[in-house]
């Protein structure tokens, strides 16, 4: 069983942005990336953390806007307005989810499409089902994606079944890999709450991509022998033999399955660490668009 894991793969993304970085700064241009936080979600809190720290550390301009969790829609709005406008800023990514009153789906619009390193605006989404690659992909599928790519699983004619059906990871995810090019050429299966008999459908996967938000739903009855096993989950359970008294865990229970794949991603480890740096990878790219490099 090989162990998939998040981290030297993120580093050989960040080694690329240095590269480009420094052929940006050479010609006059630092990228920068605005994050959008509203409210006070201890998750959101610590992911927007970590994409700051990691914008200092490769030397990026770096724009952290907190808002208060009843911040209406117009005032939200405008703040985007303002950041579209702003020149030093090529990035602009808004921490989802949102509180609960904010329509996610109006914001998103008002991204500007050419700063929407999240990939999840209408036009770049239009742009990946095209396979035109002058648009953003989402960040946590593109991760998965560079995952595969990197460890050398081959993903043309593979039959790839992913159980979740979201936009932000299985949506997307299928549409890349259904692509054309490196880590594409797949036939792709998008499973869901609804699908007949899940089991039987995922043990047909060579690659089984878990993204369904449940923790240690994933056993080995789904999974065939020799299946290649990524896992886009991250859920906190209780553990009291814990020292914070919870840990997390992934969609798939990796004990109980990583004896039959021949490779898999751990959790924590593994996808998560990709999402930043493909977020950084978009923002450096925004720039170069921006620059005409």
């Amino acid at each position: 069983m090989k162990l998939i894991e998040g981290k030297p793969i993120a580093e050989a993304v960040y080694a690329e942005c240095l590269t480009s970085f420094e052929e940006l700064r050479a010609a006059g241009h630092l990228p920068g990336l605005a994050v959008v936080l509203v409210g006070d979600d201890p998750a959101s809190r610590a992911y927007v953390g970590s994409k700051e720290r990691k914008c200092q550390e490769l030397g990026m301009h770096s724009v952290k806007i907190e808002l208060p969790e009843d911040t209406p829609q117009d005032r939200l709005h405008e703040v985007i307005a303002g950041l579209n406008a702003d020149d030093a800023i090529h990035g602009i990514l808004v921490q989802l989810p949102l509180p609960g009153h904010l329509d996610e789906d109006a914001v998103i619009l008002r991204i500007d499409p050419a700063k929407d390193v999240d990939g999840l605006h209408p036009v770049n989404l239009g742009k990946l089902a095209m396979d035109d690659s002058t648009g953003f992909a989402p960040c946590t599928p593109s991760g998965c994606q560079r995952m595969l790519i990197e460890s050398g699983i081959e993903t043309s004619g593979a039959n790839v079944v992913i159980v979740g059906r979201s936009l932000l990871v299985g949506k997307s995810l299928a549409l890349l890999m259904m692509g054309k090019g490196e880590g594409g050429n797949s036939t792709v299966t998008v499973a869901h709450s609804q699908t007949k008999d899940l089991a039987a459908l995922t043990r047909e996967a060579d690659i089984l991509v878990a993204a369904i938000g449940i923790p240690h739903f994933i056993g080995p009855e789904h999974i065939k022998d020799g299946a290649v096993v990524i896992d886009v989950g991250i859920n906190r359970i209780e553990d009291t033999s814990a020292p914070k008294g919870s840990r997390l865990v992934g969609d798939v229970d990796f004990e109980a399955v990583k004896c039959k794949c021949e490779a898999i991603t751990p959790v924590p480890g593994g996808v998560g660490r990709m999402t930043i740096a493909m977020l950084m990878a978009n923002t450096i790219r925004a720039c170069r668009h921006r620059a005409g490099i």
